[in-house]
């Protein structure tokens, strides 16, 4: 069973490396939360390195960017490694002829790789980095367009591996949610982010390169998505601090109440484990 902390700082003494997810954990999508990277910033002071790790599918100096909009501190990381990084080298290594599904302001994924974004009947792979508009889209509106795809076998990179994200009050469809459908019709698909091993051998890299050697056993791994960041963390065999107030928090949360034997529950029937939880990062 989980234990709950009332702090970071009643654990950090145990660890000397922090991946840490970025979206529902440090902002929501419209801004931070304050508490979570003050106590990011208290646990570098304490020695403790700290590597951001998130699905988002912009390379990480886009998500620096991003982030000091929200307002998180500088302070609170050392490094990031985001889901795009790891991914530009899945692009690299397939055809050139993209058929681009994603917002316009991810397309620097694709910079400097050579790729050319075509039509539809030119395509030779998908990249997709999210919906054209998450606001007002559902994957389900894709069904036609992943089907013709699938039966031409066209395969996909999939370059957010996240179902959804809170913005706001609200959650968005990300394009993990398009993969997951484009799976169900027949399709393949090709990911690097959470849960998948790359991100995390890209993360403890930038974490050796940062401080040198630790050992495996003091890392912690920090996030609230369940099929992407606790699973990671879980085949990684790292130790898990399971952020109860994100994406999943209408399974066991009335209000700011946590009803702790839904959560237990919860946690069981995904067969997840985390050594701790707490509702928001503080």
């Amino acid at each position: 069973m989980a234990e709950r902390i009332g702090s970071l700082s009643d654990i950090v003494a145990h660890y000397d490396v922090i991946l840490c997810d970025v979206w529902g954990v440090l902002h929501n999508g419209i801004s931070c939360f304050p508490d979570a990277s003050l106590a990011l910033k208290a646990a570098r002071e304490a020695g403790v390195t700290v590597v951001l790790i998130t699905n988002s599918p912009r390379p990480n100096k886009g998500v620096s960017i991003q982030l000091d909009g929200f307002g998180v501190l500088r302070e609170a990381y050392d490094r990031i490694v985001t889901s795009g990084d790891v991914t530009r080298k899945l692009i690299a290594e397939g055809p050139k002829k993209i058929f681009f599904i994603g917002a316009d302001r991810d397309t620097p994924l694709l910079d400097g790789l050579g790729t050319e974004i075509v039509e539809e009947d030119e395509a030779e792979i998908i990249v997709c980095a999210g919906l054209f508009d998450d606001e007002t889209e559902t994957p389900e509106m894709y069904h036609d367009l992943l089907a013709r795809f699938a039966a031409r076998n066209i395969p996909m990179i999939c370059a957010n591996p996240d179902l959804m994200v809170e913005r706001g009050h609200k959650l968005i469809p990300c394009a993990g949610a398009l993969a997951a459908l484009f799976e169900t019709l027949g399709g393949k698909t090709r990911i690097a982010g959470k849960p998948h091993k790359p991100i995390y051998v890209a993360a403890l890299e930038e974490a050796r390169s940062h401080r040198g050697t630790f050992d495996r056993d003091r890392v912690l791994a920090i996030g609230d998505g369940m099929p992407t960041d606790v699973k990671g963390a879980i085949s990684e065999g790292l130790g898990l601090l399971y952020i109860s107030a994100g994406i999943h928090a209408g399974d066991y949360m009335k209000g700011d109440k946590t009803d702790e034997k839904a959560l237990d529950a919860f946690l069981e029937s995904h067969q997840a484990h985390p050594r701790w939880w707490i509702p928001r990062l503080q």
